[in-house]
């Protein structure tokens, strides 16, 4: 058996085709491909604008930036996520700080959350970085009146979580990156995600404020638009109306990305058949298995995670069988540089314990039958002995 890692990128004929297009096109860059990326992945999700950039971790910062984060502004978030959640308020002088996890979703607990807000003065926290974990939808609805009570913004951590949705028991349906319930969302394109531009990410917005501040900033702070330039300026003319960043997209990139996108249903529907099975082969072992959003909602299943107390036997047991397990996520405040502010995983208990116990098994669109077989042989091996 091959090394089967937990996560894996499948490129297609279709897709190399379309980036030889742009390769054979006289835009690599800046070219018409970027719009129709950004075009495509708007109507997939639902959201009014979409800008795409070089990655998540810039989408998170230029949102950061976009709402005003500074020196002074204080910012809630999970620590069960990649680092870049919380790093892009630190990028802007801003504070960040950890609320734990919910102990069924294992997304942001949102009545610890609600709690700490209601227990700081008015004013104490300006905004809350929930993520999606996984691909398990947040429950935005709910967020959005915790944080309308509290006068916060929301930018969503949809990194994990495109397709994913919540289902309401009233019929209403949210989709993670809608940006209908948030200021924005941010998504990843790393090639381990739903889908995949090499490097890459987008940031969902309703605002046409919060669109064309942040279409300034991942262009230098520059703009050519007529509309923010002085009346009869020369075709030539733009202006750095602020300081801003090359986060641009490629169009090679775009063009790969919107060819992946086209196969998201399907992708996303085989990630589902692969989920459904570990859950039924799993119910005979001392195995924690994701739980599923309420009323019909949509779990994205960018990763299985299982839990287990024997997590580190299982993970060294695996690794020797050729299946390459990873863990999600180390909590952000036990990390060096957070622990040096002040932060520690003990004020997450949650959270600490979920990381002991974690442990992410193959998930992608491509994984085959017999490999995804493989994998449950030997877990079942492994709790046999």
């Amino acid at each position: 058996m091959n090394v089967i890692p937990y996560g894996r990128q499948n490129i297609t004929d279709e897709d190399i085709e379309a980036v030889v297009r742009v390769l054979k096109s006289d835009y690599l860059t800046q070219g018409p491909s970027v719009g129709q990326f950004e075009a495509a992945f708007s109507e997939s999700v639902g959201a009014k604008y979409s800008v795409a950039v070089a990655n998540g971790t810039a989408a998170l910062h230029i949102a950061a930036i976009t709402l005003g984060v500074g020196p002074g502004t204080k910012v809630l978030t999970t620590p069960i996520t990649f680092a870049a959640s919380a790093n892009c308020i630190r990028y802007c002088g801003g504070d960040v700080e950890f609320i734990d996890i919910d102990p069924v979703t294992r997304c942001i607990d949102l009545e610890a959350l609600e709690a700490k807000l209601s227990a700081a003065p008015a004013g104490t926290y300006q905004g809350i970085i929930p993520v999606s974990l996984a691909g398990y939808p947040v429950d935005l609805k709910r967020l959005r009146a915790i944080a309308d009570r509290h006068k916060t913004w929301i930018v969503e951590d949809a990194c994990h979580a495109l397709g994913a949705f919540n289902q309401y028991s009233d019929g209403e349906r949210i989709y993670s990156g809608a940006s209908t319930s948030t200021e924005m969302a941010c998504f990843s394109f790393h090639p381990v995600k739903h889908i995949t531009t090499g490097e890459g990410g987008i940031i969902t917005t309703s605002s046409e404020m919060m669109y064309q501040r942040l279409q300034r900033l991942r262009t230098h702070g520059i703009t050519k638009s007529p509309a923010e330039l002085p009346a009869n300026s020369a075709g030539w003319y733009y202006e750095m109306q602020e300081l801003g960043f090359n986060y641009r997209l490629t169009d090679m990139q775009a063009a790969l990305g919107t060819s992946q996108l086209a196969r998201l249903n399907s992708n996303n529907a085989r990630r589902q058949e692969i989920a459904k099975r570990y859950d039924v082969e799993f119910a005979k072992f001392p195995i924690t298995v994701p739980s599923r959003p309420p009323n019909g909602g949509y779990h994205g299943f960018h990763l299985y995670i299982i839990e287990s107390d024997r997590r580190r036997e299982l993970y060294d047991f695996l690794r020797g069988k050729n299946i390459l397990p990873q863990v999600h996520y180390i909590p952000v405040n036990h990390m060096p540089y957070y622990r040096a502010l002040g932060f520690s995983p003990e004020l997450t208990p949650r959270a600490l314990k979920y990381y002991e116990r974690a442990l992410s098994l193959p998930m992608f669109p491509s994984l085959t039958d017999s490999e995804q077989g493989y994998v449950i042989e030997c877990v079942a091996e492994f709790f046999s002995r």
